[in-house]
């Protein structure tokens, strides 16, 4: 199908399905898509033994990847190929082996080639764990071929 001819919920899944076709580590880290939408995305993640930190809890690094992964997937739904320029996040509570995390990006402005992206990370009992921002720009390119 054409890109000109998608809805934007068509086009918002198309370019996440790309984004993830190509992102090594997420797969590597067995996160999954669970929801996409113009300006939004909702991934997830098992908590495994190799994710855990010296504290036997979730390592910090893997929750923001999470997150970081959320935020390019919400970001990316419009087919302009968009990069982070600036991030932060709080972490609230930790994760523990054999969670299933769940980050949830939603676009709070997108205007000119700037946006910026509030990310909540879940545990499986709806816990937040962590709050995420990221700022984004809109560099060259696309995620798929426009017609």
């Amino acid at each position: 199908m054409k890109t000109s001819e998608m809805t934007p919920q068509q086009l918002a899944e198309a370019c996440s399905e790309a984004l993830h076709s190509s992102d090594q580590a997420a797969q590597a880290m067995g996160m999954t898509i669970e929801e996409i939408a113009p300006g939004y995305a909702k991934l997830s993640m098992p908590v495994r033994k190799d994710m855990l930190n010296g504290h036997a809890i979730s390592h910090g690094g893997c929750m923001f990847t999470l997150c970081d992964t959320a935020f390019a997937h919400s970001c990316n739904t419009y087919n302009r190929s968009t990069v982070a320029s600036g991030c932060s996040i709080e972490y609230i509570a930790p994760g523990f082996e054999g969670d299933v995390l769940t980050a949830v990006a939603q676009e709070r402005s997108r205007s000119g080639r700037t946006g910026v992206y509030d990310i909540t990370l879940y545990n499986q009992k709806g816990d937040e764990l962590a709050f995420f921002r990221g700022k984004s720009y809109q560099i060259k390119g696309t995620l798929i071929p426009e017609d």
